[in-house]
C-alpha cells in the first residue's frame, strides 16, 4: 500500500531530477524564512483578506471580483516570472491568495447553497489532493525545496486551497456552530499551538508547518471578523470590513519593508546534495 504524504513526511527526500537544472529555475526556495516575522505577516493577510474580500463584495460586486480575481492573477504572475524569492512580490502573492481564496470559499456557498460542512470537506479533500499529488510528484512537501518552477506551483495551489478551507472552517464554527467569532478565534489559537508544541516534541517539521498553516486562515479571519462584523452578526464590534482592511494592509506593508530590508526572511540556498 502506498504511503500518504501525511505518514511519509518523515521520510521527504526531494527528488533530485527536478532540482534547478538551468537560468530560467529559480536559484533558492522562493518561500519566506519560517521565523516568528513569518506567522505574523501570515495571520496578518488572513485577517485582511477576510475583511477585504466581505468589504469589496459589500460595497460593489464588480469592484470585488475585479480586485480579486486581477489581483490574484496579477500578484501570481509576479511571483511566478521572479528567478528568487523577494518579500514584497512574495507577500503580496499571499495576500491577494488571501482575497481570491476567501472570495472562492464564500462564492461556493453562496452559488450552491451548501452548508459550510460540505464546503469545509470539499476544501479539505483538495487540499488532501494537492499534497498527496505533490508528494508524489517531487518526493517532499518541504518549503525548504520550493526552487523549481513546478514544485513552485504546487505550492501556490495549495496555499490557495488551505485558504479557502480555512475561510469555510471558520465560518462553520463562527456562524453554522453559533460560536460567534470571537470565541472562534480563542479556538483557533488554542489549536495552532499543538502543531507548535508537537514540532518541539520532535514530530516531522513539514507536517507540523503545514497543520498550522492551514490554522492560521480561519484564526486570523475569525479575529477580523469579531472586530469588522456588525454585532448582529457572530457579535461582531463593528468596526468596518474595510477600515479594518486598510489598518492591516498599512501594518503587513511595514513589516513587509522592514523583512526585505534587513533580509533576515531569506532562507539559504540549499546544496543539491542536501
Amino acid at each position: 500500500m502506498t504511503s500518504s504524504p501525511i505518514t511519509s513526511l518523515s521520510e521527504d527526500r526531494p527528488v533530485e531530477t527536478q532540482r534547478p537544472q538551468g537560468p530560467s529555475e529559480p536559484l533558492a526556495a522562493k518561500v519566506s524564512a519560517i521565523t516568528a516575522l513569518f506567522w505574523v505577516i501570515k495571520i496578518l493577510t488572513t485577517g485582511m483578506g477576510e475583511a477585504a474580500s466581505d468589504g469589496l463584495g459589500e460595497t460593489s460586486l464588480a469592484l470585488g471580483g475585479i480586485v480579486g480575481v486581477g489581483g490574484f492573477v496579477l500578484a501570481l504572475w509576479l511571483q511566478l516570472r521572479s528567478d528568487r524569492y523577494h518579500a514584497p512580490t512574495y507577500w503580496f502573492c499571499v495576500s491577494m491568495v488571501a482575497v481570491f481564496g476567501t472570495i472562492m470559499a464564500d462564492i461556493l456557498h453562496v452559488a450552491t447553497g451548501l452548508s459550510y460542512y460540505v464546503t469545509s470537506a470539499f476544501y479539505a479533500a483538495a487540499v488532501a489532493v494537492l499534497f498527496r499529488w505533490w508528494h508524489r510528484s517531487e518526493g517532499t512537501l518541504s518549503i525548504h525545496h520550493v526552487d523549481t518552477r513546478r514544485r513552485e506551483r504546487f505550492y501556490w495551489a495549495t496555499v490557495l486551497a488551505t485558504f479557502a478551507l480555512g475561510t469555510a472552517v471558520g465560518d462553520l464554527t463562527g456562524l453554522t456552530m453559533h460560536l460567534g467569532f470571537l470565541p472562534s478565534g480563542f479556538l483557533f489559537l488554542a489549536a495552532i499551538l499543538v502543531p507548535l508544541a508537537a514540532w518541539r516534541l520532535g514530530v516531522n517539521a513539514t507536517l507540523a508547518f503545514w497543520a498550522a498553516y492551514v490554522l492560521t486562515r480561519p484564526l486570523g479571519a475569525s479575529f477580523a471578523d469579531w472586530i469588522g462584523k456588525d454585532h448582529a452578526i457572530g457579535n461582531g464590534l463593528g468596526f468596518g470590513d474595510l477600515r479594518l482592511t486598510a489598518i492591516l494592509c498599512v501594518a503587513i506593508a511595514a513589516l513587509v519593508t522592514w523583512a526585505h530590508r534587513s533580509g533576515h526572511d531569506i532562507q539559504e540556498p540549499i546544496p543539491v546534495d542536501a
